[in-house]
């Protein structure tokens, strides 16, 4: 996840924990290219309306919310490239006492809902899924025997399907000539074939950005010459592979990752694997807590890597003081991904959370702590 995905998500986090005691809390999403004064003029006959909510306590913050949003809207002649979202309300955990909030922030994609929504939490879909919205890529791997169907999503690879061919097992000589068991062969291949590009309509058609086919022996050739898949697929590249099934995915990735080069777990094992080879060759790597963040402090680390799964709480006093144990009545406490972030960003050290099902980010977490980094010196 690139800097501004990543400030970006931390956001959405921070306002997702966000409760009202009623339906009081207001998200506007306001399109790009839609004119702040018609938004103004819709709210304010939304105030209108929400005189008509029976319950007193909900009219009132409701009112208060909108008159807050209209009055971050002034701040603005036009919407911003993206568009705009502006979310208000009152957010206390105590009824007796308000704590009226307004965040407006800018979404990283194009915006192109008009929202209006009241509730007891500020509504994120559209955001969470512009996080989501990555290049995806369909990966198949065959030989004579099987195919074994992926997508591959952002730092994700998920096996799809897997599909058997009878050509061989089903088929037996007996007493047939050459002739008729060579055809009998060649109608089971053809329809194991019709089988796989059925499977990638039904998984990658409209889907994917392109497909990408791998596998051993020149299987893979005879079906895309047999040119039983539909048109529309865009086949990226072809490789050679030793396996098939999830071993053949995972090489299929790691030999295309040329094609591929900025999908994120292309990068991820890239720096992953450098990471590795310097503590190996004892270069210009460490890990663990307390090595990386003296690494950090020291400014000696060039990047910092970091696992998603780490599961590390950073509690900080109100005199900033940092402890890694739970205290009483902390000021604030932070995952360690967050902690590391803000640290090697004040630091002006590169930082990338590792977040990707590989193998080499399991052996990440699981030989080095989930948590290193490679060294200027």
């Amino acid at each position: 996840m690139d800097p501004k995905e990543y400030e970006f998500n931390k956001i959405i986090k921070k306002i997702k924990q966000f409760k009202g005691t009623g339906t009081q809390l207001v998200s506007v999403y306001i399109p790009a290219d839609y004119p702040i004064g018609e938004v103004a003029a819709k709210l304010r006959s939304e105030i209108s309306q929400a005189e008509n909510i029976k319950s007193k306590q909900t009219r009132t913050k409701v009112i208060g919310a909108l008159e807050r949003i209209l009055n971050a809207l002034k701040g603005f002649k036009n919407t911003p490239p993206n568009g705009l979202v502006v979310f208000a309300g009152d957010v206390s955990e105590d009824p007796s006492r308000e704590n009226i909030i307004t965040i407006t922030l800018e979404p990283i994609k194009k915006l192109n809902q008009s929202i209006y929504r009241c509730d007891s939490s500020f509504y994120l879909e559209p955001l969470e899924n512009m996080l989501a919205q990555r290049d995806k890529y369909g990966l198949v791997v065959i030989d004579g025997k099987e195919a074994t169907l992926a997508l591959l999503d952002g730092v994700n690879y998920y096996i799809l399907d897997e599909i058997e061919s009878h050509a061989h097992s089903k088929v037996r000589k007996g007493g047939q000539s050459a002739r008729r068991y060579e055809r009998l062969i060649e109608e089971q291949t053809e329809y194991y074939y019709k089988k796989v590009s059925e499977a990638m309509d039904t998984h990658f058609l409209n889907k994917v950005k392109g497909i990408i086919i791998g596998g051993p022996g020149p299987t893979k050739e005879y079906f895309l010459e047999a040119k039983h898949y539909n048109y529309q697929h865009k086949i990226l590249g072809i490789f050679d592979t030793g396996y098939t099934g999830i071993e053949g995915i995972r090489e299929l990735i790691d030999k295309s990752k040329e094609l591929i080069q900025e999908q994120d777990i292309v990068i991820e094992v890239r720096e992953i694997t450098r990471f590795i080879k310097e503590v190996i060759n004892e270069g210009k790597a460490t890990y663990g807590l307390e090595q990386t963040l003296e690494a950090i402090n020291n400014r000696r680390a060039e990047k910092v890597l970091v696992s998603s799964k780490l599961d590390i709480k950073v509690y900080i006093t109100e005199d900033q003081k940092i402890s890694f144990e739970p205290i009483d009545s902390p000021k604030d406490v932070l995952d360690i991904q967050d902690y590391l972030y803000e640290l090697c960003t004040k630091n002006g050290i590169d930082i990338m959370i590792i977040s990707s099902n590989s193998n080499e980010a399991d052996m990440f977490l699981n030989t080095f702590g989930g948590i290193g980094a490679i060294l200027k010196y």
